[in-house]
């Protein structure tokens, strides 16, 4: 008769799957809890897909720190180290946004990720310069020509107001669609 599976023999040393003292530890206690990257390897590792901005940054690593102060003190590092800049990562966010949304759309924006006033006043008055020219693209790329009834005038404007371009703006091209014989 073979055995009834009551009898096991003992886990040798070469065993890899043989429990070791971490399995026996109380779920609660600090040393049985499951350690993952570091702060600052899980911050490198967000930064290396793509900018971020102190507050996001905060923010996502939040979670995983043990203290407000150890997390700030690795973003202060970050910071030193030139790894993470608020100010690259305006520029980051501007340049993908710029050629499709308007100046208010991506100061907003940024203003959301903790910005700082002085440097969305010197943002918002390099994006204000080229603003016509990329209403313009934006409304040329999307319509082309110019409204040829008031319902249409309005999801002209719609569309355009909802990227961000100031309602003057907005005004100025269908104005000067009209006037360039655009229309029907």
């Amino acid at each position: 008769m073979r055995g009834t599976g009551s009898f096991r023999k003992p886990p040798s040393a070469d065993d890899d799957f043989a429990p070791d003292d971490a399995d026996f530890r109380e779920p609660g206690s600090a040393a049985g809890k499951r350690q993952g990257p570091s702060l600052k390897a899980r911050a490198v590792a967000l930064l290396s897909r793509r900018e971020h901005s102190r507050q996001e940054l905060f923010r996502k690593l939040a979670p995983h720190a043990e203290s407000q102060e150890a997390l700030e003190q690795v973003l202060d590092e970050l910071a030193r180290e030139n790894w993470q800049s608020d100010k690259r990562f305006a520029q980051s966010l501007v340049h993908r946004q710029a050629a499709r949304q308007g100046a208010t759309r991506i100061l907003s924006t940024l203003r959301q990720h903790g910005l700082d006033a002085e440097s969305l006043s010197e943002l918002g008055d390099s994006l204000r310069e080229t603003e016509l020219d990329r209403a313009r693209e934006v409304w040329q790329k999307k319509f082309g020509k110019a409204p040829g009834d008031a319902r249409e005038h309005a999801r002209q404007i719609r569309f355009l107001a909802s990227r961000g371009f100031s309602p003057e703006l907005l005004r100025t091209i269908l104005r000067e669609a009209d006037s360039d014989g655009r229309g029907d």
